[in-house]
Protein backbone atom coordinates (compact mmCIF):
# COMPACT_ATOMS: atom_id res chain seq x y z
CA UNK A 1 0.00 0.00 0.00
CA UNK A 2 1.63 3.14 -1.15
CA UNK A 3 1.60 5.91 1.79
CA UNK A 4 0.00 9.62 0.73
CA UNK A 5 2.52 10.95 2.97
CA UNK A 6 6.55 10.02 2.07
CA UNK A 7 7.56 11.54 5.19
CA UNK A 8 5.89 9.08 7.12
CA UNK A 9 6.59 5.10 8.11
CA UNK A 10 5.00 2.20 9.36
CA UNK A 11 5.81 3.22 13.07
CA UNK A 12 4.04 6.32 12.32
CA UNK A 13 1.17 4.13 12.13
CA UNK A 14 1.77 1.82 14.48
CA UNK A 15 1.95 5.11 17.00
CA UNK A 16 -1.38 6.74 15.52
CA UNK A 17 -2.71 3.36 16.36
CA UNK A 18 -1.61 3.32 19.72
CA UNK A 19 -3.09 6.86 20.69
CA UNK A 20 -6.24 5.62 19.13
CA UNK A 21 -6.60 3.07 20.91
CA UNK A 22 -4.93 3.92 24.25
CA UNK A 23 -4.30 7.90 24.18
CA UNK A 24 -3.30 7.53 27.98
CA UNK A 25 -0.31 5.68 27.14
CA UNK A 26 3.15 7.58 26.22
CA UNK A 27 4.07 5.10 23.31
CA UNK A 28 6.65 8.19 22.22
CA UNK A 29 9.98 5.77 22.79
CA UNK A 30 9.21 3.36 19.77
CA UNK A 31 9.49 6.35 17.53
CA UNK A 32 13.06 5.24 18.60
CA UNK A 33 13.20 1.78 19.39
CA UNK A 34 10.66 0.84 16.43
CA UNK A 35 12.59 2.33 13.91
CA UNK A 36 15.87 1.15 15.27
CA UNK A 37 14.47 -2.07 15.57
CA UNK A 38 13.09 -2.33 11.58
CA UNK A 39 16.48 -0.60 10.55
CA UNK A 40 18.36 -3.63 12.04
CA UNK A 41 16.40 -5.79 9.93
CA UNK A 42 16.76 -4.62 6.87
CA UNK A 43 20.48 -3.88 8.11
CA UNK A 44 21.06 -7.56 8.91
CA UNK A 45 19.09 -8.97 5.78
CA UNK A 46 21.35 -7.23 3.93
CA UNK A 47 24.19 -7.99 5.72
CA UNK A 48 23.72 -12.09 5.82
CA UNK A 49 23.03 -11.71 1.39
CA UNK A 50 26.02 -10.53 1.52
CA UNK A 51 28.19 -13.08 4.18
CA UNK A 52 26.12 -15.60 2.75
CA UNK A 53 27.45 -14.86 -1.15
CA UNK A 54 31.55 -15.02 0.73
CA UNK A 55 30.32 -18.70 2.41
CA UNK A 56 30.69 -16.99 6.22
CA UNK A 57 28.65 -15.96 8.38
CA UNK A 58 28.26 -12.27 10.45
CA UNK A 59 29.86 -14.06 13.85
CA UNK A 60 32.70 -15.06 10.88
CA UNK A 61 33.30 -12.56 9.84
CA UNK A 62 33.09 -10.53 13.46
CA UNK A 63 36.13 -12.87 14.19
CA UNK A 64 38.14 -12.42 11.44
CA UNK A 65 37.80 -8.94 10.93
CA UNK A 66 39.28 -8.79 14.79
CA UNK A 67 41.69 -10.80 13.79
CA UNK A 68 42.36 -8.78 10.93
CA UNK A 69 42.53 -5.56 12.61
CA UNK A 70 45.01 -6.78 15.58
CA UNK A 71 47.72 -6.41 12.67
CA UNK A 72 50.17 -8.87 11.95
CA UNK A 73 50.27 -11.47 12.97
CA UNK A 74 46.73 -11.53 13.02
CA UNK A 75 46.43 -13.33 16.12
CA UNK A 76 44.27 -13.33 19.48
CA UNK A 77 43.28 -15.38 22.73
CA UNK A 78 39.32 -16.62 22.46
CA UNK A 79 39.23 -14.14 25.78
CA UNK A 80 40.66 -11.38 23.54
CA UNK A 81 37.90 -12.25 20.90
CA UNK A 82 35.10 -12.77 23.27
CA UNK A 83 35.76 -9.29 24.68
CA UNK A 84 35.38 -7.73 21.36
CA UNK A 85 32.21 -9.75 19.83
CA UNK A 86 30.54 -9.52 23.28
CA UNK A 87 30.13 -12.62 23.12
CA UNK A 88 31.54 -15.70 26.01
CA UNK A 89 34.64 -17.90 25.59
CA UNK A 90 32.86 -20.72 25.48
CA UNK A 91 30.66 -18.89 22.23
CA UNK A 92 33.87 -17.66 21.18
CA UNK A 93 35.57 -21.15 21.25
CA UNK A 94 32.52 -22.65 19.83
CA UNK A 95 32.79 -20.07 16.54
CA UNK A 96 36.61 -20.70 16.14
CA UNK A 97 36.27 -24.41 15.94
CA UNK A 98 33.91 -23.56 12.91
CA UNK A 99 36.15 -21.10 11.31
CA UNK A 100 39.19 -23.76 12.16
CA UNK A 101 37.23 -26.25 10.42
CA UNK A 102 36.61 -24.37 7.45
CA UNK A 103 40.78 -23.32 7.16
CA UNK A 104 40.06 -19.84 8.15
CA UNK A 105 41.95 -19.60 11.31
CA UNK A 106 44.31 -22.10 13.04
CA UNK A 107 45.04 -22.51 16.73
CA UNK A 108 49.02 -21.88 17.97
CA UNK A 109 50.43 -21.95 21.34
CA UNK A 110 52.40 -19.66 22.93
CA UNK A 111 55.78 -20.56 22.86
CA UNK A 112 57.07 -19.10 26.31
CA UNK A 113 53.46 -19.74 27.89
CA UNK A 114 52.30 -22.93 26.29
CA UNK A 115 48.63 -22.04 28.64
CA UNK A 116 47.81 -19.43 25.87
CA UNK A 117 46.43 -20.42 23.06
CA UNK A 118 46.40 -18.06 20.13
CA UNK A 119 43.39 -18.14 17.07
CA UNK A 120 45.40 -17.01 14.18
CA UNK A 121 44.24 -15.93 10.49
CA UNK A 122 44.83 -18.06 7.76
CA UNK A 123 46.42 -17.13 4.15
CA UNK A 124 42.81 -18.63 3.08
CA UNK A 125 41.17 -16.58 5.94
CA UNK A 126 43.19 -12.97 5.32
CA UNK A 127 42.14 -13.67 1.75
CA UNK A 128 38.25 -14.27 2.29
CA UNK A 129 38.15 -11.54 4.63
CA UNK A 130 40.00 -8.83 2.79
CA UNK A 131 37.04 -9.55 0.09
CA UNK A 132 34.30 -9.67 2.05
CA UNK A 133 35.69 -6.47 4.12
CA UNK A 134 35.82 -4.46 0.80
CA UNK A 135 32.15 -5.27 -0.05
CA UNK A 136 30.86 -5.10 3.22
CA UNK A 137 31.89 -1.40 3.56
CA UNK A 138 30.64 -0.66 -0.12
CA UNK A 139 27.01 -2.43 0.74
CA UNK A 140 27.08 -0.32 4.05
CA UNK A 141 27.57 3.07 2.25
CA UNK A 142 25.68 2.01 -0.02
CA UNK A 143 23.07 2.25 2.32
CA UNK A 144 24.19 5.07 4.42
CA UNK A 145 23.63 7.28 0.82
CA UNK A 146 20.33 9.16 1.40
CA UNK A 147 22.08 10.86 4.48
CA UNK A 148 24.46 13.70 3.99
CA UNK A 149 27.89 13.04 5.59
CA UNK A 150 27.04 15.55 8.47
CA UNK A 151 23.43 13.16 9.03
CA UNK A 152 25.76 10.35 9.40
CA UNK A 153 28.09 11.89 12.27
CA UNK A 154 25.13 13.24 13.70
CA UNK A 155 23.49 9.85 13.80
CA UNK A 156 26.72 7.90 15.10
CA UNK A 157 27.14 10.59 18.29
CA UNK A 158 23.33 10.05 18.66
CA UNK A 159 23.23 6.30 18.88
CA UNK A 160 27.07 6.45 20.75
CA UNK A 161 24.76 8.23 23.34
CA UNK A 162 21.54 6.39 23.16
CA UNK A 163 24.13 3.07 24.20
CA UNK A 164 25.05 4.83 26.81
CA UNK A 165 21.57 5.50 27.97
CA UNK A 166 20.75 2.63 27.42
CA UNK A 167 23.37 1.05 30.09
CA UNK A 168 22.48 3.33 32.44
CA UNK A 169 19.25 2.18 32.40
CA UNK A 170 19.94 -1.29 32.76
CA UNK A 171 22.05 -0.47 35.83
CA UNK A 172 19.31 1.02 38.15
CA UNK A 173 16.00 -0.95 39.25
CA UNK A 174 13.28 -1.02 36.47
CA UNK A 175 9.95 0.40 37.38
CA UNK A 176 7.42 -2.18 38.41
CA UNK A 177 4.83 -3.03 36.27
CA UNK A 178 1.57 -1.82 37.27
CA UNK A 179 -0.95 -3.86 38.32
CA UNK A 180 -5.03 -4.26 36.95
CA UNK A 181 -7.17 -3.96 40.16
CA UNK A 182 -9.86 -6.01 39.96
Amino acid sequence: MARSNPDRDAVDDIVAQWHQQRPELDVSPLEVFGRLHRNYVYYQSSLTALFDRHGINMAAFDVLAALRRSGPPYRMTAGQLAEMALVTTGGMTLRVDRLEKAGLVERERDPDDRRIVYSRLTEAGLRVLEVTATDHFANESRMLAGLTPAEQAGLAHLLRKLERSILAAESTEPEQPHADSA
